[in-house]
């Protein structure tokens, strides 16, 4: 078993940055790897980026990279998602995920590959 815990998200405005957080326990993380999905109003839950834990390589939707870049941080069992230059329409319920029992070098973007969800932390960007 696998708790996820998000944190970070807020209201800011087009052009700002944020950091947010994934807190995860339960279990090691070694052969996990952890994405980052949202869903905005009326849409479905997409894919915005992944890193394999044990390698740290990562790997993003098209439509983030460069804005957007995901991190880990060993000691403290935690994944980041750095937002910058903020636009409208990243506005979005902001999922954590993990999926275990992970070996080799495959990024996972789809979103029944990943066993674990945290609940969610809202990311509102005003215009």
């Amino acid at each position: 078993q696998v708790q996820l815990v998000e944190s970070g998200g807020g209201l800011v405005q087009a052009g700002g940055s944020l950091r947010l957080s994934c807190a995860a326990s339960g279990r090691t993380l070694s052969d996990t790897s952890m994405g980052w999905f949202r869903q905005a109003p009326g849409k479905e839950r997409e894919f915005v980026a992944t890193i394999i834990w044990k390698s740290g390589n990562t790997y993003y939707a098209d439509s983030v990279k460069g804005r957007f870049t995901i991190s880990r941080d060993n000691d403290k069992n935690t994944v980041y998602l750095q937002i910058d230059s903020l636009k409208p329409e990243d506005t979005a319920v902001y999922y954590c995920a993990a999926k275990t029992y992970v070996s080799g070098t495959v990024f996972f973007t789809r979103r029944n590959a990943y066993n674990y969800w945290g609940q969610g932390t809202q990311v509102t960007v005003s215009s």
